[in-house]
């Protein structure tokens, strides 16, 4: 595989968990919540997957597990941020300390450095796509992938549906735009809300499965390496808006591979691996400054 291939290739394998909590996270952005415990859920959904898959033999109940623990955390988010009006961010914070925490502890109680699943490939979920794998540069690239990183792209086009061409996603939209005005039309704006969120717990959980079950078969403690964080960055970044948010998710998948392909070949390795992050930091504050702009003409406008 070359360079360019090997590049794509890390970007396809990276984005699909960042691009599942972007899409689940939109909805809790346009219900006007802040849901930082993406990171979090995340990193629940991947540890559960694998430990309950490890102990009980079963990859199915791993998969249930992971999105039975992850609603779980969604409902205690809802519980404490919006039924009991709780500062969120403190909340998901708590979130985000809380399950590496555990995850750490409970794998101190088995004496193990990582969760492992014997007697499982990963090879043997991988989807090979007839015709498309038979093409000689982007059969590498497009086919061989486990299920859930397909369901990650097509979901692109299901949350669109659901965002803008159902009641479901009006009515979030008007709960996060005008609350007053959505209680005056009779909508229960916390049931939204509580909606809003266990989406995105659902869809962190499918990340953490992907990443850790699918992909690796293997758990080590804080290996979501902040993809969370960066699904956050890009919901912002394209406000909300389900493809312009996968876009820049894209964009710092890229930068993630380029990164790891450089790292591996330069001896300031470690430095290296700041750059997506760096990237994050710049696109979010270019894209802040052309936010701030358009609400400057918007109010020239008005005023004239």
């Amino acid at each position: 595989m070359s360079a360019v291939n090997n590049i794509i290739y890390q970007s396809v394998v990276y984005l699909a968990p960042v691009l599942l909590c972007v899409l689940g996270g939109i909805f809790a952005y346009k219900a006007n919540v802040l849901n930082i415990a993406l990171e979090g859920m995340m990193m629940a959904g991947a540890f559960v997957s694998m430990l309950i898959a490890n102990l009980t033999g079963s990859v199915p109940a791993g998969y249930l597990s992971a999105f039975a623990v992850c609603l779980l955390l969604g409902l205690v988010f809802s519980l404490m941020g919006v039924t009991l009006k709780g500062n969120v961010i403190v909340i998901g914070l708590a979130i985000n300390m809380l399950v590496p925490a555990a995850a750490g502890f409970i794998m101190k109680i088995m004496s193990v450095p990582s969760i492992t699943l014997q007697g499982f490939s990963t090879n043997s979920i991988v989807l090979n796509i007839p015709v498309v794998e038979h093409i000689p540069v982007l059969g590498p690239i497009l086919s061989g992938h486990p299920p859930i990183t397909y369901a990650a792209y097509l979901m692109i086009a299901v949350m669109s549906v659901l965002m803008y061409r159902t009641r479901f996603g009006v009515h979030v939209r008007v709960v996060g735009e005008n609350e007053d005005t959505a209680i005056s039309l009779g909508l229960k704006t916390d049931l939204y809300k509580i909606a809003a969120i266990l989406i995105g717990a659902g869809c962190c959980a499918l990340a953490g499965i992907n990443l850790a079950l699918e992909r690796l078969s293997l758990y080590t403690n804080n290996m979501t390496a902040g993809r969370g964080f960066i699904a956050i960055a890009a919901i912002y970044c394209g406000r909300g808006r389900p493809l312009a948010c996968a876009l820049y998710a894209v964009l710092f998948s890229l930068a993630n591979a380029l990164a790891e392909y450089f790292s591996l070949r330069v001896s300031a390795s470690l430095l290296l691996k700041v750059v997506p992050y760096v990237v994050m930091v710049a696109v979010l504050t270019a894209a802040s400054i052309v936010n701030r702009r358009k609400v400057r003409v918007r109010g020239a406008f008005a005023e004239n």
